[in-house]
């Protein structure tokens, strides 16, 4: 049978195999699910309640065992791949307490005796998920999904089933009933059939663009519904008048954290040219600084890429813009998935590092005269998943906000998720909404009751 092999990008040692899941064995596992969601889908939200706050327990209990997991199978540092842990575990709080109101039967006054709308789940629920935040994007999926009452499957990426399978084992902890997760250990290959199978009714996914488009168009051919969390190329806007030591603190945190490999980095620094010298002088000084080495340390910010093909597109990328006009600051080398912290600047619209998505520790810089270029500059990509701008005059860029072709404005702050926040982009970003009161509202049934005696 075919196996997958899990292996530490730092250090090259194979963690673990795998044997893949036969299509007999997928379809078994849906079958499991089905089946329990019959009965899941009775149970009253207190119950669902409990046993996801035992969950988010678990995760704290067991927080630096997961997360020495996501160290090893992609190199996230250990500090951050805790507090990835600790996020899942707030999520879970978060939606133990509110998922009950949030799916409360809405009355709306109609010429009806009594109208009212109800929210019931869908059933079996395929998520998609990738390697740069293994646990995180994973529980942001289930924990809604599973408190609105579906089940849910997991496909995720093939580099971390030692999570996939370490997620599953901790709802089994917690005391969910079996079946309500369940990780299916498959390629991407399998997606479509998977999608196929009458017994699953929606997918969300956090990936590539054309894996979105591929998802999208089985799933649409079937009319079974998807949310789509894609790529993104936020820019991180930086004014004149902006606080510039907290300015580049953020910006680094932004691009750099999870050695950059994130769909919500600031990827591209539009720096009004008035500060250009005095900022440089400071963010230059911030990267020589970051620590990077082996990310099971403590002390260490940057570790290594979660696979050496994804270091040799990046080097691309930088090449391909220095070969346009693009300068190297600092950084730049890469010995096989290390990449160090790296800084390009008088970047333009023509080069990939402006308009392709980066995804590694590389920022590239851009330089504005006017608030009018600077939002024409941030608005010109593909992408539309955020943008963080930087100003002491909050009334004037809140002024503007509907001049940002985005999912989130974030203001002094990079863009981030938060339980009590809708989370998506527009354009080739995705669709749809994960977290918050929309996020749970998107696999259920809004089904409208009219009554007349």
């Amino acid at each position: 049978m075919l196996t997958m092999r899990s292996i530490n990008p730092y250090n090259g040692e194979i963690i673990a195999s795998y044997t893949k899941h036969s299509s007999s064995q997928v379809d078994h596992i849906i079958q499991q699910c089905h089946a329990q969601f019959l009965n899941w889908k009775e149970t009253p939200f207190e119950y669902r309640a409990t046993l996801i706050r035992k969950l988010g327990k678990d995760l704290l209990d067991r927080k630096l065992q997961y997360a020495a997991i996501i160290t090893a199978e992609m190199g996230k540092p250990i500090v951050q791949a805790i507090a990835e842990i600790e996020k899942c575990a707030w999520l879970c709080d978060y939606y133990a307490e509110n998922a009950f109101s949030q799916l409360k039967d809405i009355v709306v006054q109609t010429d009806a005796d009594k109208s009212y709308i109800r929210h019931e789940p869908l059933g079996v629920i395929l998520a998609v998920m990738p390697w740069n935040y293994p646990f995180w994007q994973v529980f942001r999926f289930a924990i809604p999904a599973l408190m609105a009452g579906n089940v849910a499957i997991l496909k995720h990426a093939s580099n971390v089933f030692k999570s996939a399978l370490t997620i599953e084992s901790a709802f089994q902890n917690a005391g969910l009933p079996d079946h309500c997760f369940r990780s299916l250990l498959v390629g991407s290959d399998r997606v479509a059939n998977i999608i196929e199978h009458p017994l699953v009714k929606a997918v969300t996914l956090t990936g590539s663009g054309s894996a979105g488009a591929s998802v999208a168009s089985t799933s649409g051919s079937l009319i079974k519904k998807t949310v789509l969390e894609l790529g993104g190329n936020n820019a991180l806007l930086v004014l004149r008048d902006c606080d510039l030591e907290r300015t580049v603190s953020t910006c680094i945190a932004a691009r750099f954290q999870n050695t950059g490999q994130s769909c919500i980095a600031g990827k591209r620094l539009l720096l009004d040219v008035a500060i250009y010298n005095a900022f440089m002088k400071k963010l230059l000084q911030a990267v020589a600084n970051l620590k990077t080495g082996d990310p099971m340390e403590m002390e260490t910010y940057i570790g290594t890429m979660a696979r050496t093909d994804l270091a040799e597109t990046l080097h691309n990328q930088i090449q391909r813009s220095i070969a346009l006009g693009a300068k190297l600051e600092i950084g730049g080398k890469h010995c096989e998935a290390y990449f160090e912290p790296t800084v390009v600047s008088n970047v333009t619209p023509e080069m990939p590092l402006f308009y392709e998505e980066t995804f590694g520790p590389v920022l590239s810089i851009t330089t504005f005269k006017t608030i009018e270029e600077a939002i024409q500059l941030s608005n010109d990509s593909k992408f539309g998943l955020g943008v963080s701008i930087f100003s002491k005059n909050i009334e004037a860029i809140e002024s503007l906000l509907s001049k940002f072709d985005e999912g989130a404005v974030f203001i002094n702050e990079m863009v981030k998720s938060d339980p009590r926040l809708p989370f998506g982009g527009i354009k080739e970003s995705g669709y749809g909404r994960e977290l918050g009161t929309h996020g749970i509202k998107e696999f259920v049934n809004i089904k409208t009751v009219y009554i007349k005696k």
